[in-house]
Parts: C-alpha cells; structure tokens; sequence
C-alpha cells in the first residue's frame, strides 16, 4: 500500500486523484479547506482541514499529520487563479494572493515534508501559463513560472527527492468552468483557445496522471514537463 500525500481534494482533479487512488487500496493524506464527503468514508483517508492560504501557520499547524510518514509520492494539486484581467488593472496585492497559495504554500510544504518525513516524490501541478505569456492570465502565469522555478532550484538542494513541476493539460475544473463561462474571448484570446481544444474530465485525467507519475522519475529532477508533450 502506498502512502500519497495531496492538497487540494475539495472538487476538480484533487478529488479525482484521491478518490482513484482510494479505490485502488492506496493511502491518501489529503490537506485542505473543506473535508469531501464522498471520500470520508474510506478508512484509508486522512484528512487535516487547513487553509492554504494561511502560509505563515503552515507547518506548525501540519507538521504532526505528516510527522514520521513515508509517502511515495507528494502531489502539490492547490491551486487558485485569481482574477482573468491585464496587468496593469490588477493590483499588487491580488498578485500576492494568487503567489501565496500557487507557490509560498508550496514551499511551506516542501520544507515542511522535508523535515517531518520521508518523500520519494513531489509532483507541483504547473500549467502552459508558466511559458505562455497570454494577455490576462498575469497573475496565475507569474505564479506558476515561479513554482517551476521553486520545483527546480529544491531539486537541487534537496537531492534526496525527486522533483517535477508538471502541466497536467486542460482539465474540466471550476477554474476552467469559470474560464470558459465568465471570460470574455473576444478581449482574452485565450479563453477561445482553452474552449477549442481538447478539455479532460478530471477523472479522465487522474487516470491518465496516476499512470504518468512514474514516468516522471524517468526524467531530470526539477524539470517542467508538460504531459501533452510524454511519448
């Protein structure tokens, strides 16, 4: 039985992989604002209620649910997108609110699994927004650049792990269902591009990543890979 560590288990992919993993006979760790009721009943998930958003709380408030664990693999799902709008409308501080969940909970994390138990694996989810600079995605782009650089500078000081920040593809997400509903596409291109191609539900897509992670030891600890690009 494997033990997996995962934030971000309320809806979309985060559900998806914990309960795909659940009914495979695994173990799931899950961190994150609200417990799922439809995973609940499972005696091999465990659940610590905590908002990410809290980073300066983190590891004092998570250290003793992952304390003296091993887990085979860490998977760094939380994520927000903040507002979809050009830079110059958006203000300093909502930046910040997008960076402390998409990166400074993750490094908070990080050092935090590092310390209080074993990993064999982190996988932070990142995006094609890390290395596509498109109008209106600023806040989320920036954060996720940052976390692919975040994945690859702890790979280096932290050889022990394998790192990977890994784009999963578009995914059937209340962000993407946000996205697709409330963006307007003639002003945010983007938008467009996301509803014209290839768009997975998020059980699809657990299936396909669970099949995936270990694939990825394969590669260089610290790369981004984005899993449209995997042979």
């Amino acid at each position: 039985m494997k033990n997996i560590f995962i934030t971000g288990v309320g809806s979309g992919l985060g559900l998806a992989l914990a309960k795909k993993y659940l009914e495979i006979g695994e173990r799931v760790y899950a961190v994150g604002r609200d417990l799922p009721p439809q995973l609940d009943a499972y005696p091999n998930f465990f659940f610590f209620p905590y908002d990410l958003w809290e980073t300066f709380t983190l590891k004092a408030q998570i250290s003793e649910f992952v304390s003296n664990h091993h887990f085979d693999i860490a998977i760094l799902n939380a994520g927000i997108l903040g507002e979809i709008k050009t830079l110059k409308e958006t203000t300093v501080e909502a930046i910040r609110m997008v960076m402390d969940v998409n990166v400074w909970a993750n490094k908070e994390l990080i050092d935090t699994l590092d310390e209080f138990s074993t990993v064999k694996q982190i996988v932070g989810f990142s995006s094609g927004a890390a290395v596509n600079g498109s109008k209106g995605w600023g806040a989320y782009s920036l954060s996720k650049s940052s976390l692919n650089m975040l994945i690859n500078v702890y790979a280096k000081e932290l050889p022990h792990i394998h790192f990977t920040a890994l784009a999963p593809g578009v995914i059937r997400t209340p962000m993407v269902e946000h996205i697709l509903e409330e963006v307007d596409r003639s002003t945010y291109p983007s938008a467009q591009r996301l509803a014209e191609g290839p768009i997975l539900s998020p059980e699809q897509a657990a299936l396909n990543l669970i099949s995936v992670f270990d694939k990825l030891l394969g590669y260089e600890s610290g790369s981004f890979i984005d899993i449209r690009s995997m042979e």
